[in-house]
């Protein structure tokens, strides 16, 4: 392989013959549902031969990026995949590469099924390619993969189409956890950031901030914060985090993919308890370095109609000289761009972009070996109807499955059908197309309908429609008294700021679902928020018992009990076992140690800060990263 020192790559010039492969093979004894955290940025074919041996509709997989010249991790691995409280599915893990598209934020589909299916390069390097079509923002996107023979980075070419008649608001974020080093230092081309911290965004300048500290080293920074790093449009875009002796992970794109930020979860007693609830290990600590299409992740930009965004990541291993990476940060700078260009050239990832586009991107994939959703399948028949194109047409969207299928009778017959009001309804349709429709089946065919009326009140909630929205859900209700039509009453009043009527409807929708969790939690939180405790407290009681065991549900009911200065009781259910642990609490929420908190207030009589010097938030409870 030609040196990295001052020549540029050639993939080409590579010759690896593979040591001891079919004796690794033989001694692993691969089995097709297993997980595999050998993911290697090199050319033996070790990898390439596991993942042959994996069976996707068993569950395989191969997750980890690993430098074979060093021998070493690229990327953090967290060995528990413990999955956390984010985004719709409550189903998100820390570890890896997170690639988020669609709406600010989590994806909201995070560890849903994607499309998986296997192509080529025109010289025939195999290709990965995963997609789906996501119906929040009515877009599709596109990841193909593929690691050239010889290559020293994996590459990801990006594709997010809006085939839509419409400007629609878009947002792209690839997150990349990487190891916390005590010594670890991020490399930016900027000189200043705009920072999120303790609620307040400001702009600041880096490496040294106003505080005095090098925030560029994560260590050095004593909360969680983001950095969103201002890079001039003539920089080149990468983000690089390199250790003491200045290897570790770049990552760089093209000109499209302007956005680096990096997440720290500080140095708190909250952040290292995070943590370890999610690995695990309270030594297991990681950073991300992301890179995003807009500067920051608050804002989304405007996408035109039938338009198609193309861009290509480039991930692996960077060995700098460490005296530059650690000493003046234009030198750190300076010593990155210039093995970036010897790694991989920016002209030459401009290239592969436009050599794929015809020859690989667009063109149908070979195999398809894994499916998503069945909503790009709904989008093409409505599509279809419309006389208009279809979706990407390389992209294999299958045909619409049972959740589409109310949908699907929408668009043929112009009815939803009949659904049991017993049974969670299966799916939900933001998409302002279906309004028409939908309004049309309530005023005719199914006026007697109640889930075509909840649909319709739903849609038109999502549009901002409140009046119409609660005259059409008030109509769902008249016809069918059931939880969702509760629930989605609920959601109606928060919506308009009326706590109390919301109270009422969820409390309504817990009791017409007794059996199901997710609705009992949603009320709870909504009584809560109303300081209905008493209320909170005969909806537990009349839960079924498994129910009431629920650690989310303990803690509402320590909550309740606190509201109603039911001390001792309240105290006993948050000590229990060790101290009570909640599975489900989302990122950033601190209602463990505010329930604690408050309880201690009103104990001892005493202030906040008072409280926690006589009775500190126990640490299994304490999740405050600020």
């Amino acid at each position: 392989m030609a040196s990295e020192e001052n020549v540029p790559f050639d993939p080409t010039s590579f010759e690896h013959i593979p040591v001891l492969l079919n004796e690794c093979l033989e001694g692993l004894a691969i089995d097709p549902a297993g997980t595999y955290l050998d993911g290697t940025a090199g050319g033996a074919g070790h990898s390439r031969q596991i993942a042959l041996r994996l069976d996707a509709a068993k569950g395989g997989r191969l997750i980890s990026l690993t430098d074979k010249v060093s021998g070493r991790d690229l990327l953090y691995q967290n060995k528990t995949l413990y999955a956390g409280n984010l985004a719709m599915r409550n189903s998100w893990f820390s570890g890896g590469v997170e690639w988020n598209a669609s709406i600010i934020g989590h994806n909201p589909f995070t560890c849903s099924p994607l499309f998986a299916a296997r192509t080529q390069l025109a010289d025939g390097t195999p290709v990965l390619r995963m997609y789906e079509y996501e119906r929040l923002r009515g877009v599709s996107f596109q990841m193909d993969f593929f690691l050239p023979d010889g290559s020293r980075v994996l590459f990801a070419r990006m594709r997010l189409v809006n085939e839509n008649a419409q400007t629609v608001p878009t947002y792209w974020w690839s997150n990349i956890a990487v190891p916390e080093w005590r010594d670890g230092r991020v490399i930016v081309p900027a000189d200043a950031a705009y920072v999120a911290r303790d609620g307040v965004i400001f702009k600041d300048s880096v490496p040294v901030d106003r505080s005095g500290d090098d925030v560029t080293y994560p260590v050095n920074n004593p909360k969680a914060v983001d950095h969103f790093w201002k890079i001039a449009p003539e920089r080149r875009k990468y983000i690089a985090h390199l250790n003491a002796d200045g290897w570790g992970l770049v990552q760089t794109s093209t000109r499209r993919q302007r956005g680096r930020k990096l997440f720290v979860w500080g140095q708190t007693r909250g952040s290292a308890r995070w943590q370890e609830f999610l690995s695990g290990n309270p030594d297991d600590r990681y950073i991300e370095i992301q890179a995003g299409l807009a500067q920051t992740q608050y804002e989304c930009l405007p996408m035109p109609p039938r338009t198609a965004w193309e861009w290509l990541e480039a991930y692996g291993a960077m060995n700098a000289d460490p005296a530059q990476i650690h000493g003046a940060w234009h030198g750190a700078q300076a010593a990155v761009e210039a093995r970036l260009e010897t790694l991989i050239p920016q002209e030459r990832l401009e290239q592969l972009l436009r050599q794929t586009r015809d020859t690989m991107a667009k063109r149908p994939a070979q195999a398809l070996f894994c499916r998503g959703s069945g909503w790009g399948a709904l989008e093409n028949l409505r599509r279809a109807h419309a006389g208009e194109p279809p979706l990407s047409p390389q992209l294999d969207f299958g045909v619409p499955g049972a959740e589409q299928a109310p949908w699907r009778a929408l668009l043929e017959r112009g009815a939803m059908g009949e659904y049991d009001p017993r049974e969670p309804v299966s799916s939900w349709l933001p998409d302002a197309r279906y309004l028409p429709l939908l309004a049309q089946a309530a005023q005719g065919a199914e006026r007697e309908n109640w889930h075509t009326w909840l649909q319709l009140g739903a849609a038109l909630l999502t549009q901002g429609r409140f009046a119409d929205a609660r005259d059409a859900l008030a109509r769902a209700d008249s016809l069918a008294r059931c939880a969702w039509v509760k629930y989605a009453c609920s959601c109606l009043h928060l919506m308009q700021h009326e706590p109390e009527r919301a109270a009422v409807y969820a409390r309504q929708a817990a009791e017409a679902a007794p059996e199901d969790a997710s609705v009992l939690k949603f009320a709870l939180r909504v009584l809560l928020e109303a300081r209905q405790y008493g209320e909170a407290l005969r909806l537990i009681a009349a839960a079924p018992p498994e129910l009431q065991r629920l650690p989310r549900v303990r803690l509402s009911e320590a909550q309740a009990l606190v509201g109603l200065e039911r001390l001792e009781e309240a105290e006993a259910i948050l000590l229990q076992d060790g101290g009570l642990i909640v599975p489900d609490i989302r990122e950033g929420e601190q209602t463990m140690s505010e329930v604690w908190l408050a309880l201690q207030q009103k104990k001892y009589g005493l202030g906040r800060e008072a409280a926690e010097k006589i009775a500190p938030v126990p640490y299994r409870m304490d999740f405050r990263m600020n």
